[in-house]
């Protein structure tokens, strides 16, 4: 998505609002003037424009500034590979088929079950039709979430969602406890740093193996880790990137991988952090619940669409 010229630009890590993702912020709902008084001494009641306005986060809607999220297949069979197509309608009613290309890729592609226990970050294949298509293997049966993550070409970046079934008995799972450890293939994946409604919170993740720290990440989509993080209950959708670039000759290859990030509120939050090593990509996941402060009202922040974790946008 951005080269590394742009994401090196960042001195000390990104500071990403929650209503962009891998998709992209500043705080929105700015009152308007004072309104006019009426000619009973009163005031008059503001028009809607001039009302404190929240916008929704990224990956609530299926249709966003003209672009709808259109899923073609229907059937999902648990334990079967699936080609998943889907397309992205533009405000002409037609397949969009110019993309920009954001973190190496023209589009990515969220799946996570509704419980925010399954988590797959996909790549599908664009045709020449604006047909996306990529294999798709979900475990269990059950409600899941897709979210498309992309900027049309010449456009700013947008997150869509869309619900998938797929067919059969469903056996929802408990949300696993928070946690700041977590062991993924080996690998052990310390989360330090605490978020805070309204603020941008620094999160370091620090990767080791059998003990040792890993020093040797490798570059997956353009960065040494991304960070996806979903709201429990509404699986509103973050998505973060950390600071500077590999090859930048500044940023270290781990263990630590630092991010900063913003949530609207209080709450419990799923966060799946992708890293790559010895030419294998590992996710390690974290339930990390988030206390709202006593008499603290959340911040709305404005979506305008995905990643804002990128200069320019």
């Amino acid at each position: 998505m951005n080269t590394p010229a742009r994401l090196g630009a960042y001195v000390l890590g990104l500071a990403v609002v929650f209503a962009g993702a891998f998709g992209v912020g500043g705080a929105v709902g700015a009152t308007g003037p004072a309104p006019a008084k009426n000619g009973h001494g009163g005031h008059a009641t503001p028009s809607p424009a001039a009302q404190k306005t929240e916008h929704v986060p990224g990956g609530l809607q299926v249709s966003q500034n003209g672009y709808t999220l259109t899923p073609q297949t229907t059937t999902i069979t648990p334990g079967t590979e699936t080609g998943f197509r889907f397309t992205v309608n533009g405000p002409d009613g037609r397949p969009v088929t110019a993309y920009e290309t954001r973190h190496d890729k023209k589009l990515h592609l969220i799946v996570v079950s509704r419980d925010a226990t399954v988590f797959r970050h996909l790549h599908p294949e664009l045709s020449g039709e604006g047909i996306w298509s990529v294999p798709l293997t979900l475990p269990d049966a059950g409600a899941y979430r897709i979210f498309a993550d992309f900027a049309p070409q010449g456009g700013e970046g947008l997150t869509l969602g869309a619900d998938l079934y797929a067919a059969g008995d469903y056996a929802p799972r408990p949300l696993p406890a928070p946690s700041r450890t977590v062991t993924v293939d080996g690998y052990t994946v310390r989360l330090d740093g605490t978020l805070t409604p309204g603020a941008a919170s620094r999160l370091t993740a620090e990767i080791s193996r059998d003990g040792k720290p890993v020093t040797d990440l490798q570059p997956y989509l353009g960065a040494y880790g991304h960070l996806v993080a979903l709201r429990v209950g509404d699986l509103a959708y973050l998505h973060v990137h950390p600071d500077g670039a590999p090859g930048d000759g500044v940023t270290p290859a781990g263990p630590g991988i630092t991010f900063y990030a913003e949530v609207p509120s209080g709450g419990d939050y799923r966060l799946f952090l992708d890293f790559q090593h010895d030419g294998t990509v590992h996710t390690a996941a974290f339930t990390v619940r988030v206390e709202q402060p006593s008499g603290a009202v959340p911040t709305a922040t404005a979506d305008h669409g995905a990643d804002h974790s990128h200069s320019g946008h």
